[in-house]
């Protein structure tokens, strides 16, 4: 099962939800903010992506924190700080059951599904 992880109201999780909507792609959508996160399922989008990729550093989230931890992020200081703060990640995180993505984009996402069988 595709699952997409998000919140409801962020700009690019709607174009996301829509674009796989559009093409009739049956996913699970789980809003962070209502669902919550597992320490389980971030620590995999890390072994995955690193805290790099997966964290936001252009948003107001990433920039309300403290210098210090900015610049000693590391996958286990970007584990605690996204359960503390999911609205950290890049969102969307697409998860294919068989691969992670983080972030949107239509050429991405048509690339992605394109070349696997769901």
């Amino acid at each position: 099962m595709i699952t997409l992880y998000g919140i409801k109201n962020c700009d690019t999780v709607k174009k996301a939800r829509k674009w796989l909507e559009d093409r009739e792609i049956e996913y699970r959508f789980h809003d962070v903010r209502a669902d919550g996160l597992e320490q389980e399922t971030v620590a995999q989008w890390l072994q995955a992506l690193g805290w790099e990729a997966l964290v936001n550093k252009r948003s107001t989230t990433w920039k309300s924190l403290d210098q210090g931890v900015r610049d000693n992020m590391d996958d286990a200081s970007a584990l605690s700080a996204i359960l503390v703060q999911p609205t950290l990640f890049k969102r969307p995180v697409l998860d294919t059951g068989h691969e992670l993505h983080c972030g949107f984009s239509a050429a991405n996402y048509q690339t992605i599904f394109n070349h696997h069988t769901l």
